[in-house]
């Protein structure tokens, strides 16, 4: 899960991004934290309530590579409603993906 380069900049390293290097040497896949940016700045998605989530997203990402037949594993720490994934996939789908599934270390309990 990409990170704005400011909110990169103020946590100081990508907890997504960290993960997924350690399951990339585990399973021997390659990890590129670089095919996909994230270019809008916009409020964590924790802090909005939920029905501003999918809103928050929309045109958050692009993928500034051809991924033309390619499988992705998107890897994420925490997942509540699904829509910075799923904003995510349509953006690396839209460059050719041919399969994308989105692995996750957490999942909260939306009310």
């Amino acid at each position: 899960m990409p990170l704005h380069p400011n909110r990169l900049q103020e946590r100081g390293f990508n907890q997504s991004l960290e993960v997924s290097r350690i399951i990339g040497k585990h399973l021997n896949i390659r990890v590129n934290g670089q095919a996909v940016l994230r270019i809008k700045l916009s409020p964590p998605q924790a802090s909005l309530p939920l029905k501003e989530h999918v809103r928050n997203m929309k045109g958050a990402f692009i993928c500034n590579e051809d991924l033309s037949g390619m499988r992705i594993a998107l890897i994420d720490d925490v997942m509540t409603t699904g829509a910075s994934l799923n904003a995510l996939a349509k953006a690396v789908k839209a460059k050719g993906a041919a399969h994308v599934e989105c692995w996750l270390i957490a999942r909260t309990l939306a009310n």
